[in-house]
């Protein structure tokens, strides 16, 4: 049995904080604000993967009002969104994702993002897909006020 998942997510660029992508610190005058690490990469794919099995958002697993997520890595979210997607006897077949981000240029840590995705959902790099792109100076990330994501995946029911 096959479940696709969709997710997406925005966060707003600030000052004085880091920017992570995917698990990745990318050197960058702002960061996103959030309650975690803000990475609107990782929380896209979270969304995406509790979605295809219809177990609610990353704000119901992980409440912005548990202080116990202030400032987490968002890697470690995944790995435990991923842990309830494994104990309900699915995998990962597949992920395709994209960043829309009017700066800072991202090629040059893309790869590394993959191969973080990839070891966290225990799944070879290439079945993770991620990209980047502007908006062209349109919208949220356009204007330089955000950074949004976007996430679609498939897992695929195991037999253990």
């Amino acid at each position: 049995m096959y479940r696709i998942g969709f997710g997406y997510d925005v966060h707003r660029l600030e000052s004085g904080r880091k920017l992570i992508l995917g698990g990745v610190e990318i050197p960058f005058e702002k960061g996103l604000l959030g309650h975690s690490d803000a990475d609107v990469l990782i929380h896209a794919i979270i969304d995406a993967l509790l979605g295809a099995l219809a177990l609610g958002d990353i704000g119901k697993l992980f409440p912005d009002n548990d202080m116990s997520y202030k400032d987490i890595d968002s890697r470690i979210l995944l790995r435990q969104a991923y842990a309830k997607i494994r104990s309900e006897g699915y995998i990962l077949l597949n992920l395709d994702s994209t960043i829309c981000a009017q700066e800072p240029k991202l090629a040059p840590y893309i790869m590394q993002m993959r191969s973080n995705l990839a070891d966290d959902m225990e799944t070879e790099t290439s079945s993770v897909s991620v990209k980047a792109t502007t908006e062209e100076g349109l919208g949220i990330s356009g204007s330089k006020q955000g950074i949004c994501a976007y996430a679609t995946l498939m897992l695929v029911r195991v037999n253990e």
